[in-house]
């Protein structure tokens, strides 16, 4: 089984995005993680709805939430999937 931990720059991602969105990320970020598995996450890679991020030092992840895009990584392979950012699509992979 998986948890849910969120990285402290995620509230500061969450201030800029309005109320309904949260509620949306929040509510599909809990169930992303009750459904997740082996198989679950290769079903989303398939259709596009996760994407294992290329040209970064560690093993990361994007989750698409409509216009959002979530930036995550899983630990200890069987834990814990740690959201490291919330960001709109426009600004989601710059630094």
């Amino acid at each position: 089984m998986y948890s849910l931990e969120l990285k402290p720059s995620v509230k500061k991602d969450l201030k800029h995005i309005s109320k309904a969105d949260i509620m949306f990320i929040k509510e599909s970020l809990y169930t992303f993680v009750e459904l997740f598995s082996s198989e679950y996450e290769q079903e989303l890679l398939k259709i596009g709805k996760i994407k294992k991020l290329e040209g970064e030092a560690e093993v990361l992840y994007r989750l698409k939430l409509r216009r959002y895009r979530v930036i995550y990584k899983k630990e200890n392979d069987v834990l814990v999937i740690l959201v490291l950012s919330v960001k709109s699509r426009e600004g989601a992979y710059r630094k």
